[in-house]
């Protein structure tokens, strides 16, 4: 999607309010610093040491937009909707019941799709890793982990 904007983007303080402008709601803004996950985006850059793309979850709240000249940032709208088709990494939190509220289901959807860009079979130990920066208030962790223990090998 290719967007033109027309407004200061030194007005904008991080990328929430990027996301926000462009209409792309899906990752919440929590805590505002850091501490929730509830932001949870996957940033790719080209690593020329490694010769790859590498992605990184990275809280949105915190990434000043400067930062992220010559990266993709994918945001949860990005990976799959129920308009086109969801992401395996959607479709097994919904079936496992590991969502009520869905504040903070975005970030963690992102958390374990950027796990699973980086390493397709973690280890059920990477998974719970992996889900240390996003905090869920009403869930608990349970059906979350069941949901995501189908992609450990």
């Amino acid at each position: 999607m290719l967007v033109v904007l027309y407004y200061s983007l030194c007005n904008l303080r991080n990328n929430i309010e990027y996301n926000h402008l462009v209409c792309l709601t899906g990752s919440k803004l929590g805590c505002g610093e850091g501490g929730c996950g509830s932001c949870t985006v996957m940033v790719s850059k080209y690593n020329p040491f490694r010769k790859k793309v590498i992605h990184i979850a990275v809280n949105a709240c915190l990434a000043p937009l400067c930062s992220l000249h010559h990266t993709a940032v994918t945001t949860v709208e990005g990976i799959g909707s129920t308009t086109t088709q969801l992401h395996p990494v959607q479709e097994r939190i919904a079936k496992a019941h590991g969502s009520q509220c869905g504040f903070c289901t975005p970030g963690i959807v992102m958390s374990v799709y950027t796990l699973l860009r980086n390493n397709p079979e973690p280890t059920m130990e990477e998974i719970e890793d992996t889900l240390q920066g996003n905090l869920c208030r009403c869930t608990g962790y349970r059906a979350i982990l069941e949901g995501f223990s189908t992609f450990a090998k």
